[in-house]
């Protein structure tokens, strides 16, 4: 049996949808023989984890899957071992830093 992360891609609907598209991309461990059973196992997961409540405004909000996005095989499990990567472009560098240190002290784990 190999590891593999798979990207999932869901969209969110709230109400009648009239708001900008939302999508939740969810990376996902799957243990698997081969690509395709892993791909198959991941695409079942997206399927199954297809839901729809009511929120607190007495709309309905979907979760539907759209596909299996990304599939990688992952060579060693290990302390460190690289999951995923996504190389993002930035047109004001300085915003972007700023944004990632805001996101690590929202984590609240710093002294």
């Amino acid at each position: 049996m190999s590891w593999y992360v798979a990207k999932l891609v869901f969209r969110v609907i709230s109400g009648t949808g009239d708001h900008n598209a939302q999508f939740d991309e969810q990376l996902r461990l799957i243990n698997a023989d081969t690509e395709l059973q892993a791909f198959e196992k991941a695409s079942q997961i997206g399927h199954s984890n297809q839901d729809s409540f009511i929120n607190v405004q007495k709309q309905t909000v979907k979760w539907q899957f759209i596909d299996v996005a990304e599939l990688n095989a992952l060579t060693d499990l290990g302390d460190g071992t690289e999951l995923y990567y996504n190389i993002h472009e930035a047109q004001d560098p300085d915003l972007y830093i700023a944004w990632a240190h805001h996101k690590s002290a929202l984590l609240g784990v710093r002294n």
